[in-house]
């Protein structure tokens, strides 16, 4: 009903013991069982009244008529549903050949098989000239490859000596001048005099 495992039971009973008393504890489960007794009771005394009451009413006899005229049986969908598990069992190839052909259909049958077996022929043609270019493919590619040798590098020629004995001496460059600027010239304004306040 509420789901509770051993476990749970043992702890509310540790912690009932410890709350109530080991003196009123028994007391207290007995009124416990009578309270939980009277409630199934009283929702086996709901339901029964719910279901004579139903009787009473006529609603179950309505819902079971109901049920029989919304049968697929008395609708007739049992006849379709075996008409269509009919349609998808039969063959057109199979019910064809037992009627006769006339000559025209007879030209077009052979024709359509003529052509069905040059496409045959011609995929399978397809098929045999792609697995040779595959297999062609596959030992070119397995053959090894001769190695080529590898050019050597030419060897640098070596760098000349100067041919005097005594190396020419490097000229100081002179120092570059430090370029000056010209302050630019500031005009200035005479200040303005502040003018007198007029008298009131």
């Amino acid at each position: 009903m509420f789901d509770i495992g051993w476990t749970e039971l043992m702890v509310i009973g540790v912690v009932a013991l410890i709350v109530v008393g080991p003196k009123d504890l028994p007391g207290m489960f007995r009124t416990l069982g009578r309270f939980t007794a009277k409630a199934k009771k009283m929702a086996r005394e709901f339901t029964r009244a719910m279901e004579d009451a139903a009787d009473e009413s006529g609603v179950g006899d309505l819902a079971k008529d109901l049920k029989g005229m919304t049968s697929a049986k008395n609708l007739g969908l049992d006849t379709l549903k075996d008409a269509a598990t009919n349609f998808e069992k039969w063959d057109p190839v199979k019910s064809g050949s037992k009627s006769k052909k006339g000559p025209a259909t007879q030209a077009m049958t052979e024709e359509r098989a003529e052509a069905a077996r040059k496409i045959h022929d011609a995929t399978a043609k397809k098929a045999t000239e792609r697995l040779a270019a595959e297999k062609a493919a596959t030992a070119k590619a397995a053959k090894p490859k001769p190695k080529k040798p590898k050019p050597k590098p030419a060897k640098k020629p070596a760098a000349k000596a100067p041919t005097s004995k005594t190396a020419p001496k490097a000229t100081p460059k002179p120092a570059p001048a430090k370029a000056t600027r010209a302050k630019p010239a500031v005009k200035k304004t005479p200040a303005k005099k502040p003018a007198k306040k007029a008298a009131k």
